[in-house]
């Protein structure tokens, strides 16, 4: 070609998904040792009948087809604040609410509000990819927040205050941890509230994977101060609760004002979520509550299966954190590289992980295992393949 491409884009590297994919491709696998994929934190269980009958019932009609209100269609936003106060004991309304086409365009369009080229955002490492990729994409310097030693799935808050300084915009922290699988404390989520606004920035909190923790007690009390939004901006995804990854609806939370100038830019480019999917998470919403709760108890049930199986003395693996989707791993190879291990694994005992590293370059010693799209039986074997790798010479 004749032109040149933004070399901030072309310094981008491979997504990580299609890498990992690219492993196994074309390969075939026995019956007696298939293939375990635990490397995408896609829903592993379909959507709920009720709402494939909602679907099929609304699919025709001309009006689903149509490109719905900028910021979101109103029983769904409403739908939102309802889930939101009755979670967390919060007094969050419609107008604080924006629908976007998933959570990463959620962070994009909020990153984009809040930072330009040269400025800077704090993200703890390991750190969730696709963040760090539009980051670099659009010329914003990514600050790790180092974790706390030895332990990659706790964060080092105390350090985050070092790391503030002129051109930094906004703090972000995912709970439950992608990749770690680690569940912030409480306590925790409120001293890094505090910092930010004491430091007046933003604290950017991705909660897509709340509803996989149990119910009760509320995962942190930010809704109930009366002034959160001068501060806090809270991301969601709808996509895992009620299994839509191909609908791709998420939210974000955050002051009207700030909501109104992001929605000039979605109006201008990134358009609204679908419609249907809108329709499906509002139908959700309202109806699938019991459901809901079903799916949060059987992802827990696939937790407690990985926790039993990777306590085995000879497993080699450690197991170093779990929650939501995600469980974290420290490998036995020590001087490999985590993509090494990880390709060994696929190619040898046709498991397909993720290595650390692509999580960040401090993660050398570490996997990730999105464990809750397979089903509880196929954790022990997963651990009796993990051991067998941990036996053998690299």
């Amino acid at each position: 070609m004749n032109f040149s491409l933004n070399p901030l884009l072309t310094a981008v590297g491979e997504p990580p998904i299609a890498e990992a994919v690219s492993w196994i491709s074309g390969r075939s696998f026995p019956d007696d040792k298939p293939l375990v994929d635990l490397s995408q934190a896609a829903p592993g269980y379909p959507p709920a009948p009720a709402l494939t009958e909602h679907l099929r019932e609304i699919v025709g009609s001309p009006q689903t087809s149509r490109y719905a209100d900028i910021e979101g269609i109103a029983p769904l936003r409403t739908g939102l604040a309802r889930d939101i106060n009755r979670r967390y004991g919060g007094t969050v309304k419609d107008a604080q609410i924006l629908i976007t086409a998933g959570c990463n365009q959620a962070f994009c369009l909020v990153a984009n509000a809040l930072a330009k080229a040269g400025d800077e955002i704090v993200m703890t490492s390991p750190y969730y990819f696709n963040y760090r990729m539009w980051l670099d994409m659009t010329g914003v310097r990514t600050v790790m927040l180092p974790h706390a030693k030895d332990n990659p799935a706790s964060p080092d808050l105390a350090a985050a205050e070092k790391l503030i300084g002129p051109k930094t915009k906004a703090l972000v922290l995912i709970s439950p941890n992608n990749p770690t699988g680690a569940i912030y404390p409480p306590e925790e989520i409120r001293a890094a509230f505090e910092l930010c606004r004491r430091k007046k920035i933003a604290f950017i909190l991705d909660e897509t994977y709340r509803d996989f923790m149990p119910a009760a007690p509320a995962p942190h009390d930010l809704f109930r101060d009366p002034d959160w939004s001068d501060t806090l901006i809270h991301l969601y995804s709808f996509s895992k609760s009620f299994s839509l990854p191909g609908y791709r609806v998420g939210a974000l939370v955050a002051d009207p004002k700030l909501i109104a100038e992001i929605a000039k830019a979605m109006d201008c480019v990134a358009i609204c979520a679908p419609r249907i999917g809108q329709l499906a998470a509002a139908y959700g919403l309202e109806h699938l509550d019991a459901w809901r709760a079903g799916i949060t108890e059987m992802i827990g049930d696939r937790l407690l299966a990985v926790q039993s199986a990777f306590s085995r003395n000879d497993l080699g693996y450690e197991l170093v954190s779990a929650g939501g989707f995600f469980a974290y791993l420290k490998h036995p190879h020590r001087g490999q590289s985590a993509m090494a291990v990880a390709k060994r694994l696929a190619q040898e005992q046709n498991l397909l992980i993720l290595p650390g590293s692509m999580f960040g370059a401090d993660q050398e010693d570490y996997l990730r295992v999105a464990f809750a799209n397979v089903e509880a039986k196929w954790m022990p074997e997963v651990a009796e393949r993990l051991a067998q790798d941990a036996a053998e010479p690299f």
